[in-house]
């Protein structure tokens, strides 16, 4: 490579991280001088001119500068993500075509692909992919430096087709190599099972949907009108779904008070509280959450808990909840930026502190896992497993074949048992 040519890429490589840390606009270069932009824009181009000139081999600037604005974005959030023109392009061509999937919810953790939570029924749930497994390369790249809208993109594709990746599972020291083929595969039903005589209802939705968000509308409203008088809302899992329908779905039990804001530096802040005509229930709750209760799901638990509507128990939820915006960049790449964040009554924002349930209970239940080995784990009622709690006094001769507990929907059931309507 000649040095004119290097120093053309030196070039190049200095204006766009500087069209990125300080934009076009007069505004934004005074704040960034201010924030002390340039003095950090003097460092980056000291350390590209000596990797330039001193790295042990002639290295390539142009992956040294994708690199660095890779990095630039993830330092941010998990959901901000840099695209270079050709990944910008396969984005936007990816975005008007129906693609399968294999059933995996993700997200960045630690630097790495992670996994937020499984799709029943899905060819992922059939391998035994748990919440928080990590996968470390796609297609033989490593994920550490793939944006995470590379990660999803890289995941779908034609029905059929086969997509092959490693995978760090818990207590195992070598990754798993995967082979998956992609699938269509249909959001499972809304599961409901009655405990207590049908006392009390438990309602697992799985994805809020505004047609998910539709079922469990009419379930309440009939929970009023029967012998229900207590609730049981399972989002543990539940990850997909659009944020409004969990705003929506937290205000049916909610007669009065603030649900959840969302604001950003330049965003004009929302503020959303309940409104009384949409309030629909004031039975006893209960709101089950786990590691990969993200998004709507956590908008559902923390609206429920700040006001102390009802107990949230279980794990702590992934934390996830942020609104992107995509920005063109002149070069044909792109940044996906996130602009605004949700955030609790009390001001925490959801992507930064997750929800904490205010009873802990650690998990004992797969719920990826819908394989047939599973099938006999339980009564199924509406087409899902029945957790099943303990006896009080189990016989040795009945352990072999009792149905495994579920630790977080015992203690559910206790906490209501307890209370009067």
């Amino acid at each position: 490579m000649s040095r004119i040519f290097k120093s053309f890429i030196f070039g190049i490589s200095v204006l766009l991280v500087a069209f990125v840390f300080l934009g076009s606009m007069r505004p934004r270069t005074v704040r960034a001088q201010a924030d002390g932009a340039y003095p950090e824009m003097e460092v980056y181009s000291e350390v590209l001119n000596k990797i330039q000139n001193d790295y042990v081999v002639d290295p390539n600037m142009n992956n040294v500068t994708v690199g660095a604005l890779h990095g630039l974005l993830e330092s941010l959030d998990a959901d901000s993500s840099f695209l270079t023109p050709e990944e910008y392009k396969l984005y936007k061509q990816h975005q008007n075509e129906g693609t399968a999937q294999v059933g995996l919810n993700m997200s960045k953790r630690f630097g790495y692909a992670t996994v937020i939570s499984v799709e029943p029924n899905s060819p992922a749930s059939k391998e035994h992919i748990g919440d928080g497994d990590i996968i470390v390369a796609i297609g033989g790249q490593s994920t550490r430096e793939m944006s995470l809208a590379m990660i999803r993109l890289l995941l779908e594709g034609p029905a059929g087709t086969k997509v092959t990746f490693s995978v760090v599972r818990p207590r195992k020291s070598e990754p798993d190599q995967i082979t998956l083929t992609r699938a269509v595969t249909p959001a499972p039903a809304l599961a409901e099972a009655q405990f207590e005589n049908a006392s009390i209802v438990e309602l697992r939705p799985i994805v809020l949907t505004k047609d998910r968000v539709n079922e469990i509308e009419a379930k309440l409203k009939s929970v009023e009108k029967g012998p229900t008088r207590k609730v049981i809302l399972d989002l543990r899992d539940v990850a997909e779904g659009d944020e409004a329908q969990g705003i929506r779905l937290a205000n049916f039990f909610l007669q009065s008070g603030t649900i959840a804001t969302l604001s950003g530096q330049k965003y004009a802040t929302q503020t959303f509280t309940a409104d009384p005509k949409a309030f629909i229930t004031s039975a006893p709750l209960v709101v089950l959450v786990n590691h990969g209760t993200s998004g709507p799901g956590e908008l559902v638990a923390g609206a429920i808990l700040e006001n102390k509507r009802g107990d949230v128990v279980g794990d702590r939820t992934f934390g996830e909840g942020a609104v992107q915006k995509t920005i063109d960049l002149p070069d044909g790449s792109a940044l996906i930026l996130s602009i605004a964040k949700y955030a609790l009554p009390d001001g925490k924002k959801i992507q930064d502190d997750a929800v904490s349930p205010n009873i802990v209970v650690a998990s004992n239940q797969d719920f990826g896992d819908t394989s047939d080995e599973s099938a006999d784990q339980g009564p199924v009622i509406e087409g899902k497993p029945k957790a099943v709690p303990a006896p009080a006094n189990p016989s040795p001769a009945a352990a072999p074949s009792a149905a495994p507990q579920d630790d977080q929907l015992n203690k559910a059931l206790e906490i209501l048992k307890a209370k009067n309507v």
